[in-house]
């Protein structure tokens, strides 16, 4: 599990010629027809930020965007209902816990569980994933100059490096038993996993697509039996370029001239996508699952502008809308005649985090490894952050009752909130920017001002540059200089992610993907393998330690001490800060129906498979 962002990377894949790529595309007329589907009904939504990767497991994949299209296109083990219960997909397949001690859990897929080109899902493509994931194999890492520039690139190429962690992949180390038929595939842990249900349940590639890209074989099945073989054997000649391959090759900004590199095993098949414009997905007519398609063709448009969003609803030029609230967007939306709205909170919390390891303002080797005076310098500038006046500002206007966010980890509302923030030290953080105690934390850091701070964030979204206005208004004052180094939506995924030379802190959101407990994880680890979301390198051996526990831990009490420490050492370490819980609000064209958003990803797209057409 993960928790999700919203980033954008323009990398583009090379076009590789196979013969397997005539079966991934439009169903025609009579396919169609056999599915039981109108072949004139479409639905258009529009979303603001255009997919990258369809490997939703990498670092880079690891989006909301690619999320909510993974979504239509793929199905899993399980899913999440209207009510966040996790409900099982048997048509998909199977899975049990078959021992507690130690933790072993089988999965089989079912019969009829298929790529869209005909290829059998099958134990090789959850290998596969188990692969990526649980850091098993690497015998490399990326090592960077201070530009964010990778030095060791013939390294990496020659050795074995996946860049996608979990914590719960991680926690497997033996060798996974795959059963003759190469249906069922048994993962046994090294020591008890809480969220055990939600690991290799969705986010699969084609494990076949990868292997005849990167091992010289053409056959889908001898291709694919030779990448499960090279797994269990850790055979690291031939991992190496499935790595690299699994890495990056499913990167895409347009439709890519191999469509092997788009099939799917859901609902859904991507049959065009014209880059920053739109993609469209066809039903997928050989589908057998549970949720099959309920319209023939859906097509995202890629609008970032709200009031954009909100004025292609009104003309008719799309049906189904979830842009930024804002009460400009609000008004507006409510005042069209034959639209449904819906107003909610996302699973989404907005947040400040600052970068450790960069030589820059925050990183104890500025002051020559003094780590007291950078605490100091953070504290500062987070005590400095007007978080009252944004909240006020910016999302009361649309939810009366929205307050300041003051935990890391549990949502406001939820059972613990409460107990966690009168615990976790967040109180020393005001709510309101208290200029004078910046002040005072900066002389006694005896530091020069101002302090140069570079702020990283999507200067395309509208929030976002007011919000950025009022933390430089405040701060300016307490003895920091803004920089701002905000980049388009399309590219401000990427410096994120690997540009922390360039930057001193960010403001962006993080989305929940699910309700499990370890979900922080990925946000604040960073050993033995540092999390995937921990953009700014922050490292706390006690926070490692209470996340191992907690990665075992079964009782609710016993995790929420252990949340409750992670959080008493990132409220102490001035690890950033978090300001609010999205505001939602959806609009739709009242002849559709079956719409029915959930707070967590994939939002408004939940239940496609209940969407109908009226007149």
């Amino acid at each position: 599990m993960n928790i999700r962002r919203t980033s954008a990377v323009t990398a583009a894949v090379a076009s590789v010629a196979l013969v397997l790529t005539a079966c991934g595309g439009t169903a025609n007329e009579a396919d169609t027809e056999d599915a039981g589907i109108n072949q004139e009904s479409a639905v258009t939504v529009a979303w603001e930020a255009p997919l990258n990767e369809l490997n939703l497991s990498s670092s880079n994949g690891n989006a909301t965007q690619n999320a909510v299209i993974g979504y239509m296109l793929n199905s899993g083990f399980n899913y999440y209902d209207e009510n966040l219960d996790l409900v099982e997909d048997t048509s998909f397949g199977t899975y049990e816990k078959v021992s507690d001690d130690p933790l072993t859990v089988k999965y089989t897929v079912a019969d009829d569980t298929k790529w869209s080109d005909g290829t059998a899902f099958d134990a090789t493509d959850i290998l596969l994933q188990w692969a990526g994931t649980s850091a098993k194999f690497n015998n490399v890492e990326p090592e960077t100059d201070e530009e964010g520039n990778v030095t060791n690139q013939e390294a990496l190429d020659a050795g074995v490096y996946f860049d996608g962690t979990t914590p719960g992949a991680a926690l497997i180390s033996a060798t996974p038993e795959i059963s003759e038929d190469g249906k069922s595939i048994t993962f046994v842990y090294d020591k008890p996993f809480g969220d055990w249900a939600l690991n290799f349940t969705n986010q699969f590639v084609p494990a076949h697509v990868v292997a005849q890209n990167t091992l010289d074989i053409e056959d889908a099945q001898e291709a694919k039996d030779a990448l499960r073989d090279a797994i269990l054997s850790g055979d690291a000649a031939k991992l190496s370029p499935v790595a690299t391959f699994w890495n990056s090759g499913f990167e895409m900004t347009k439709m890519p001239e191999d469509k092997a590199l788009v099939l799917s095993n859901g609902a859904y098949v991507l049959d065009a996508y014209e880059e920053n414009q739109y993609l469209t997905l066809k039903a997928n007519p050989d589908f057998k699952g549970k949720n099959k398609a309920s319209v023939e063709t859906i097509t995202v448009r890629y609008i970032d502008d709200p009031m954009a969003q909100v004025q292609a609803l009104q003309n008719g030029e799309v049906d189904l809308i979830g842009p930024q609230a804002s009460a400009d967007v609000r008004s507006a939306l409510e005042a069209l005649p034959g639209i449904e709205t819906n107003n909610s909170v996302e699973g989404t919390f907005e947040h400040v985090d600052l970068v450790f390891a960069n030589g820059g303002p925050f990183d104890p080797a500025t002051y020559g490894g003094d780590a007291e005076k950078a605490k100091k310098v953070r504290q500062a500038f987070l005590t400095a952050i007007p978080r009252q006046t944004i909240v006020d500002n910016l999302i009361v206007p649309l939810n009366p009752d929205a307050e300041v966010r003051n935990s890391q980890i549990l949502i406001p509302g939820s059972p613990n909130y409460d107990k966690m923030v009168a615990e976790n030290g967040s109180d020393f953080y005001k709510p309101e920017a208290d200029i004078e105690a910046a002040k005072a934390l900066l002389a006694e850091a005896g530091v020069t001002t101002p302090v140069k701070v570079r702020f990283a964030y999507n200067n395309e979204n509208a929030r976002r540059v007011n919000e950025l206005a009022l933390i430089t208004d405040t701060a300016s004052q307490a003895g920091f200089e803004i920089v701002d180094t905000g980049r388009p939506a399309a590219t401000w995924g990427t410096l994120l992610a690997t540009g922390q030379q360039e930057y001193d802190a960010s403001l962006f959101g993080w989305q929940s993907t699910s309700t499990a407990v370890t979900e922080s994880d990925a946000n604040y680890r960073f050993a033995p393998e540092r999390g995937i979301n921990n953009y700014g390198f922050y490292s706390n051996p006690a926070v490692d330690a209470a996340l191992d526990q907690l990665q075992v831990a079964t009782e609710p009490d016993e995790q929420f001490a252990l949340q409750l420490e992670v959080e008493k050492n990132l409220w102490a370490d001035a690890f950033g800060t978090t300001i609010f819980q999205f505001p939602a609000i959806q609009g739709w064209n009242e002849n559709l129906k079956g719409v029915d958003a959930i707070t967590i990803s994939p939002t408004i797209f939940y239940g496609f498979w209940n969407w109908e057409l009226g007149a």
